[in-house]
């Protein structure tokens, strides 16, 4: 039976009259996730891109502005769409320049390590003079961005986080602000061949390890490690940390020696938690004001976190919210004051739980990978400015500390990812989708992101090419030979490049002479290279394609974060400015930012003041749902399973749901100033009151009848709000929204988003010669 790997899981692939059928787990996964049900009924779904599509206005009128999202589309053929986007790529860099294609491309893509769809399309566009990119992401920018002042770089830390393994062995308590959701577990970026926390955790359960879970969601720890529920107002975890933090310095259970051998600055922040810089202490009751959590609470956890050995976890999804630097920085902080940075068990890690390899495994070494060749543009964004990038170009803005102005964008290609899923504010992206020329989406299927391009090309799934599979952070090979064909005209990507740079002469370029299979090889023998560098020894490539997963060892099973560092700091000091932990970071204080000060500061949300008015009163979470990777296969059997009446569920505590008439089952509208989506309620008691959850990843399905264009199916990102997190980071803030919800008036459409867009025909000669004068 062929494999498969996804970021999911590996899959065994059951193939019924040439097409895929089923995707079973593989049996060496302990864990294996239930996002494969969604693989085969999605890739055979109605949803599925068959053939290059142009939309109307764009095929009759030729590039500009439009509004995007509401027109039919025409399908063509390739040699037609080839010629479209050959002379449309023309033109631009001509009239333009390459400064006017962006390209960022955000998203998970696929699994594979040739068939990566950024990678094919950023070398394809860097062989034909560059394009503008992204940098960052929108799990944990803020975190790219601040660490490396006050620690060092976050990715070379969640790769040395301290292992699950030493937990069990020498933690005596876990406090995990943010929780510690098992269903963001499921996933890692590039792939994951065996689902490990679950039974880390249940270890740490069996060796008395106790857990204390601060989160508006009971659910965001496993059920087995009996975690105490801890419920703070959303966005107020500083406030908490804070509170616990002033505990510690007024009993003086903080470690001084540590603080002065290992840190710097600490005599900022402590005179910031007395209250002697802005005249407001820090103390227990303060946090209780504004978290909920009783202050005694607050006082009793601080005792027990410096009397036990304590390992301090902050979920990335902290830092996606305003100000989200600063729960970052805190935990640090309050760390440090605890002085067991560096030993078994104890200290802090940031990203526990961003994926499902942090803590429990990493790669041996980087196997082959399709290069993005030279990146002639220098030019970029931070990820989360899309939305400023295409409604205000030349705007400047700072970031890091520098200067920087706004590009103008001209042409988007986007390919492997869904804007219209991580941005925010999505009435605001739809405002901003209609300011370029041209757009240009390569899909499986017939997300938003499609419904609002000028030309779709339709591609092949990971299941319907022939490549492999090795996680950013795993320990595994996953073979991935061919298992279908694609249906109707979708193409590889590989080859959809090769056509198009042929057209505009340096297909050689793109391709280096090589063929798919050539290319295939060529990663394959560099992997095999780096594997003999280890002593190991790899099959070639035939016996590795028709055969099983091969594991590798696992570099460093009993790691423990920082312990270097805290054994002589000075042989291996930080890369940071003083070479020590940064508490309080004069680089950043000399910027003079608004929104960040020189060490860990509380900001109140900016939507309080709408909940405190009782316009919006609830406030709004989302996150990773269990049923699906975002938003990718949304049409899949295993996420529509998870819908209510359509809809995606959305919790509600039933104190919250009764003030409104609201029963379980219902089918509800959540507004605010920013938009409208409907749901179907799920009443729990697992949400705290005063909150409702909805999960991220609903195909955005706007209903252009409606005056206000509601969604139909429950996308919470109709409602965030598109503000940064700080001039710092310019990261998204999505979980800082107010929200209000009630019962709809009247009858409720039907979902459309899993459903293909309206098509039309249209004379192509003709509409062809009008595009090709106005080129």
């Amino acid at each position: 039976m062929p494999l498969t790997s996804n970021h999911w899981g590996i899959g065994c692939v059951q193939v019924e009259n040439g097409r895929i059928a089923s995707v079973d787990p593989h049996p060496a996964d302990p864990e294996p996730s239930p996002i494969n049900g969604n693989i085969a009924s999605s890739l055979n779904g109605q949803a599925r891109v068959l053939r290059p599509a142009v939309r109307k206005g764009w095929l009759e009128n030729g590039p500009g502005p439009s509004t995007r999202g509401e027109e039919p589309f025409v399908e063509v053929g390739w040699d037609t769409v080839i010629d479209l986007l050959a002379d449309e790529l023309k033109r631009v860099r001509e009239t333009h320049g390459n400064n006017a294609i962006f390209a960022g491309s955000y998203g998970w893509s696929s699994a594979g390590r040739f068939h990566h769809a950024q990678s094919q399309l950023k070398r394809f566009l860097n062989t034909q003079g560059g394009f503008v990119r992204s940098e960052g992401n929108y799990s944990y920018n803020a975190a790219l961005g601040l660490m490396p002042f006050i620690l060092g770089p976050f990715r070379k830390h969640v790769a040395q986080a301290t292992r699950w393994s030493v937990i069990a062995e020498h933690s005596e308590l876990v406090v995990l602000f943010g929780g510690l959701a098992m269903r963001n577990a499921q996933v890692s970026d590039g792939g994951i061949a065996q689902h490990r926390l679950g039974d880390n955790l249940a270890k740490c359960a069996r060796e008395g390890v106790r857990f204390v879970n601060f989160s508006p969601l009971r659910s965001d720890v496993l059920d087995g490690v009996d975690a105490e529920w801890i419920a703070p107002l959303p966005g107020t975890d500083v406030a908490v940390m804070m509170g616990i933090a002033h505990t510690l310095l007024d009993e003086n259970l903080h470690d001084q020696k540590f603080l002065d051998r290992y840190t710097v600055g600490f005599d900022q922040l402590a005179a910031y938690l007395r209250g002697e810089t802005d005249g407001i202490a820090k103390t227990p009751e303060w946090a209780a004001e504004r978290s909920g959590i009783p202050a005694a609470k607050l006082r009793l956890l601080a005792r027990e976190m410096a009397a036990k050995r304590t390992m301090i976890s902050c979920a990335a999804s902290l830092q996606r919210a305003d100000y989200g630097e600063q729960p970052l920085w805190m935990t640090v902080s309050l760390a440090a004051m605890l002085g067991q940075v560096g030993l078994p068990g104890g200290g802090f890690t940031i990203g526990y739980g961003v994926n499902g390899n942090i803590g429990n495994i990493e790669r041996l070494f980087r196997p082959g990978a399709l290069p993005q060749g030279q990146r002639r543009i220098p030019d970029f964004i931070p990820v989360s400015m899309i939305s400023e990038m295409l409604l205000h170009p030349g705007q400047d803005y700072t970031y890091l500390g520098q200067k920087r102005t706004l590009p103008n964008a001209k042409m988007v290609w986007w390919a492997g990812g869904n804007p219209f899923h991580h941005h925010q504010d999505l009435n605001r992206l739809r405002r901003a989708f209609a300011t370029p020329d041209t757009i240009v989406v390569n899909e499986i299927n017939w997300t938003a992101t499609a419904r609002h391009a000028d030309i779709v090309l339709p591609v092949a799934a990971p299941q319907e090419r022939t490549d492999f599979g090795a996680g950013k952070s795993d320990n595994a090979l996953i073979p991935m030979p061919v298992c279908a064909t694609p249906p109707g005209d979708a193409r590889t990507e590989f080859d959809i490049y090769c056509d198009l740079s042929r057209r505009l002469g340096n297909v050689d370029d793109f391709s280096e002479g090589l063929d798919e299979h050539g290319w295939l090889t060529r990663l394959w023998e560099e992997t095999r290279t780096a594997a003999n560098e280890h002593g190991i020894q790899l099959p070639d490539w035939d016996t590795f394609i028709s055969g099983d997963v091969i594991t590798l060892p696992d570099p460093s099973p009993n790691q423990v974060f920082l312990a270097d560092y805290r054994a002589e700091p000075d042989k291996f000091a930080l890369p940071t400015p003083s070479g020590r932990i940064e508490l309080h970071c004069q680089t950043i204080a000399e910027m003079k930012l608004p929104d960040c000060l020189g060490h860990a500061s509380w900001f109140e949300p900016r939507d309080w003041a709408a909940a405190n008015d009782r316009s919006y009163p609830l406030a709004l979470v989302s996150g990773q749902p269990g049923t699906r990777l975002h938003s990718q296969l949304d049409n899949g059997a295993t996420s529509v399973a998870s819908k209510i009446n359509q809809r995606e569920p959305v919790l509600i505590h039933p104190k919250d749901a009764a003030k409104r008439d609201i029963s379980d089952g219902d089918i509800v509208e959540l507004y605010n100033a920013r938009g409208r989506c409907l749901a179907g309620a799920r009443v729990t008691e697992d949400i705290r009151e005063g909150c409702v959850f909805l999960w991220t990843g609903a195909w955005y399905d706007p209903d252009f009848s409606n005056p206000d264009q509601r969604d139909r199916h429950g996308n919470p990102n109709v409602l965030t709000h598109d503000h940064r997190t700080s001039s710092l980071t310019q990261s998204t803030a999505a979980h800082s929204t107010n929200i209000e919800i009630r019962l709809p008036e009247g009858s409720v459409p039907a979902v459309q988003a899993h459903a293909p867009p309206r098509f039309t025909f249209a004379d192509t000669s003709a509409t062809l010669r009008k595009t090709a004068s106005k080129v």
